[in-house]
Formats: structure tokens, C-alpha cells, sequence
């Protein structure tokens, strides 16, 4: 039986999002073994966040980003000539091009890691508690995971084409594995217990490069040293890349600039961050990235073959199936802040005040979660058609108004002595996010690289209806943090799992009797 072009996309994002979700739970596994084993007291946690930092950004623009949004459509391109050779002569020359350059980065990486940490992290250089020392020295271990993840990354963009989606989803979770193992077995052996989690980091970049290539392999596709530097494909990555990596990565700069701020508040605001981020980044994998991976490839075929009314019924799936997934999820974060950390988190060196702060954080980030789960499928709408100099405009803006927006939140929450003054960056985050989408959807339109289906407005405002309900049903749980705070971990995750299984019982009920579904939007 064939599956239609609706029902294969649903499937083959069902799937990314299926292992999405397995690497994940690692994750949140992972968090909660780092912060309830691993004392915050002196800032060492901060400190390897902050070191984690860098090459997770490299991580996060390459591997989700730049790299592999470039790489895909020009291997659509020599995929379509038909010409397996061409094919393996572009894939050998574009990876030993790029582990030359990635070699050399590493090793300039580890040589100035005291500068990086200056720039990224300056307010701990006045630390009492050694901050800077630490950062720039767990740093030298972790930076090389950059060429690791890099590699890895363009590995996965190559089974992505082949529609091999499986392998991608899952390396992830080698990553969360071997820092788990890390707390838990070798920590104990250092001095200090961070030291583990660098050296965790480091080992999990070479299994998760070796997880990968395998898969090519199999494909066939396994490659071999070619130096061409100027081969045709790499000059048309070269021309994509460069302004793709600051369209794609708003966020990431936001955090950044979030980070530099946060090294000036007290200790454990980068903490905090780092930790209500992550709870952020399994709705915005799950669905904003799984569904951006599955669109790229199709998109760039569509435009390749002028297939218009396939184009643009893709791209339109997708904003749709962003819709009903997002909202929902924003909302439910928004109220479950506080269960969902005490459930998970308050434990042993996590305490009620992490609790408390990292919630409010949460909530400023889920905020904008609709907002940076839509700017990730509409890149795509960009990027497939080669477009990268209006993503870069768009992302500018909503940088801009991003470091204004942290600098004035802070100054802001200082004056008046909230708590929180973290929650603040959270917040210029989320804002940012939609002033990026704003404009990548307000343009896409205008300029009708995007036609929009008349019946996006209706699947919005039916997913909302049917939020609202849903927020409804949570608002009549327990959700006091004092009477989650009395409750065993068994009983935590009971209650836990009973409130997202019926309030998401209850939306998808919702949206059925609204005749909206994921396999049935047009």
C-alpha cells in the first residue's frame, strides 16, 4: 500500500520525533544526575555550562543549523543528476575539506580558551570561588568535541537526504549516556566532579562520529580523503553557509549574550538558564527541528523540480503541524513549571529555591516557544530555495532587539529587587523569537515565496480553542509546589504523568471533534 505525500511526511517526522524523544529522556535523565550528584555551592556547575557552551554552540548552529541547512540541498542537486559518482566525489571532497578546517579551529579553540571564557563568561573573572580558572580549563577538554559533533553533524544531513532519519535522532542520546555514566562512575575520581562531565563529553563526540559513519557505510556512501578545495559543491556550501550560520542560530546568540549577562548575576543564574532551556528544547526538537529535518530534503526536491502546488503544500503542512504541537506545549509548560522541576530535579543538591528560580525562567521561555518552533520551519522555506540573505536580515533584527531587550529587563528587575533577575534574558529570548518569526513570515508572504492555505487561521484558532481547554483540566490538578514538595518520587511521577497523559487526552479529543489531526490537514 502506498502512503500518500501527507502521510509519509507524518510518518517519516514521527519518526525523527520517536528517537528525538528517546535522546531526550536520556537528557532529562542526564540533567537530573548532574544537578542533584553535582553541588552548585562554589559555581563549578556554572562553570562547566559555561565551558559546555561554546562547542554546544557550534553544535547547535551546525548541527541543527548552518552545516547541515546549506549541505542538503546541494547534495539534492547531485542526487538528482542521478550520478552516484558525482554524488561520492562531492561527499569525499566536502568532509576532508571540512575536517581540515575543523582541525585547525580545535586547535586554536584550546590554545585561546582563557580569551573565549573572558568574552562568554566575563563576570567571572571578579568570582571568589575560581570560576574563570575552572571554565577555561575544562574548556581545553570540551572544545574539541566541536570537530566531533561537526563531522557527525554532516553525516546525519547525508542519511537525512536518503531519508535515513532514524540514525540522526538517536546519536543524541550517546551523548546523554556517556554523561551519565560519567557522574555516576568517575566523578567520584576527581578532585573536582565537572572534570568528569568534560571528559564524558569528549569520549561521547568520538562514539557518536563512529555511530554515524557506520550508517554510511552501510550506504555505501562511507567517506574517503579527497582534498578538492575547489570542488563546485564546496564553493555552493561556502556561498550558503556563511550567512545561514547567523539566520539559523538566533537563539543560540541570544543565549550567548544571555550567558555574558548571567556571569554578572549571583551564582546559579547560569544554572538556572541552562536548565529551563533544556526543558525548552525537547518541544522545539520533537517537532520545530524533526519537522524542519523532514521538510528540507522535500522542499529542496520540490523546488528543484518547480513542483509549486507540492512546495507549497509541504511548507504549509508543516506551519500547521508547528500549530498544533506548540500551543499546547507552551501553554502546558507554562502551568507545570513548578511539578515538573520538583518531579524531576528537587533532590539532594537541588533545592527548593533551583526549584523556584528555574521555574521562572521556564515560563519565560515557553513563552515563546509557538514563535521559535515556527521560525525553524520557515527557514526551511528559505534554505531550500537557496535563499540565505533575508534569514540574515531577520535574524539581525531580533538580535538587536534582543541585547536591548536583556539590558533593559535586567536594569529593569534590579531596580525594583525581583528575585528572579534571570527570568528577565528568558524573557528578551522569547520576544526575540517572534520578532524573528515576524519577519521571516511577513516577508516569505510578501514576496510569495510562500503561499499561505486559507485554512492555517482555521487550524490556529481551533488548537487554541482547544488549548484552552486543555489548560482548563490542568487548573484543576494540585498544583501547589508545597503539596508536589510532600510527595514520594513514585507518587511525583504518578501524578506527573497522569496530568500530560489526560490534558493530552483531552486536546487531541478536542481537535477531533474540530476535524483538525496531523494526517488530515491540507
Amino acid at each position: 500500500m502506498f502512503l500518500s505525500k501527507k502521510q509519509k511526511f507524518f510518518k517519516n517526522t514521527a519518526v525523527v520525533s520517536f528517537f528525538t524523544m528517546i535522546s531526550r529522556v536520556f537528557g532529562y535523565i542526564r540533567d537530573a544526575v548532574i544537578f542533584i550528584f553535582i553541588s552548585n555551592a562554589n559555581g563549578a556547575l556554572d562553570a562547566f555550562f559555561v565551558a559546555f557552551r561554546i562547542p554546544n554552540f557550534f553544535r547547535r548552529i551546525f548541527g541543527e543549523g548552518a552545516l547541515s541547512t546549506a549541505y542538503v540541498p546541494v547534495l539534492s542537486d547531485y542526487k538528482s543528476t542521478n550520478n552516484s559518482n558525482d554524488v561520492k566525489e562531492f561527499i569525499n571532497a566536502s568532509i576532508t575539506y571540512l575536517s581540515i578546517i575543523l582541525i585547525v579551529i580545535s586547535i586554536i579553540g584550546v590554545i585561546v580558551t582563557p580569551v573565549l571564557i573572558y568574552l562568554i563568561a566575563p563576570g567571572f573573572v571578579h568570582s571568589e570561588f575560581g570560576q574563570y580558572e575552572l571554565s577555561y580549563e575544562l574548556l581545553r577538554i570540551t572544545f574539541p568535541y566541536m570537530f566531533f559533533i561537526c563531522l557527525t553533524a554532516v553525516a546525519s544531513s547525508i542519511l537525512n537526504s536518503y531519508e535515513k532519519f532514524s540514525i540522526p535522532a538517536l546519536t543524541p542520546a550517546i551523548l546523554n549516556i556517556s554523561l551519565i555514566i560519567s557522574v555516576l562512575f568517575f566523578s567520584p575520581f576527581f578532585s573536582e566532579p565537572v572534570y568528569a562531565l568534560a571528559w564524558g563529553l569528549m569520549i561521547a563526540g568520538i562514539l557518536q562520529l563512529l555511530f554515524v559513519t557506520h550508517s554510511l557505510y552501510r550506504l555505501k556512501l562511507y567517506p574517503k580523503f579527497c582534498y578538492n578545495k575547489n570542488h563546485p559543491g564546496i564553493k555552493k556550501i561556502k556561498e550558503l553557509m556563511l550567512p545561514v550560520i547567523f539566520g539559523s542560530s538566533v537563539t543560540q546568540i541570544n543565549l550567548i549574550f544571555d550567558t555574558i549577562i548571567a556571569s554578572f548575576l549571583i551564582t546559579g543564574s547560569i544554572s538556572w538558564l541552562y536548565m529551563s532551556d533544556r526543558f525548552i528544547e525537547l518541544p522545539l526538537a520533537l517537532f520545530g527541528i524533526s519537522i524542519a529535518t523532514v521538510l528540507l530534503p522535500k522542499l529542496s526536491e520540490h523546488y528543484n523540480k518547480s513542483d509549486t502546488k507540492s512546495y507549497n503544500s509541504t511548507i504549509n503542512w508543516g506551519l500547521k503541524l508547528g500549530i498544533i504541537i506548540s500551543i499546547p506545549a507552551c501553554i502546558g509548560l507554562i502551568l507545570l513549571a513548578k511539578p515538573i522541576l520538583i518531579t524531576l530535579l528537587q533532590y539532594r543538591e537541588f533545592s527548593e529555591n533551583d526549584v523556584n528560580m528555574t521555574a521562572l525562567s521556564l515560563m519565560a521561555f515557553a513563552l515563546g516557544l509557538p514563535g521559535m518552533i515556527g521560525a525553524k520551519i520557515l527557514i526551511t522555506n528559505y534554505y531550500s530555495r537557496k535563499n540565505t540573505k533575508y534569514p540574515v536580515k531577520a535574524a539581525l533584527i531580533a538580535v538587536i532587539f534582543n541585547f536591548i531587550l536583556n539590558i533593559s529587563l535586567v536594569l529593569y528587575l534590579l531596580k525594583i529587587n525581583f528575585e528572579g533577575v534571570h527570568a528577565g534574558l528568558a524573557l528578551a529570548t522569547t520576544i526575540s523569537a517572534y520578532i524573528n518569526f515576524y519577519y521571516l513570515f511577513k516577508n516569505a508572504v510578501k514576496t510569495k515565496i510562500l503561499i499561505i492555505n486559507k485554512s492555517l487561521l482555521n487550524v490556529f484558532l481551533k488548537s487554541f480553542l482547544a488549548s484552552i481547554i486543555m489548560a482548563i483540566l490542568i487548573l484543576n490538578f494540585d498544583l501547589n509546589a508545597k503539596s508536589w514538595e510532600e510527595l514520594i518520587l513514585f507518587e511525583r511521577i504518578r501524578d506527573l504523568f497522569l496530568i500530560i497523559f489526560s490534558s493530552s487526552i483531552i486536546y487531541f479529543i478536542m481537535l477531533y471533534m474540530l476535524k483538525v489531526s496531523p494526517k488530515n490537514i491540507k
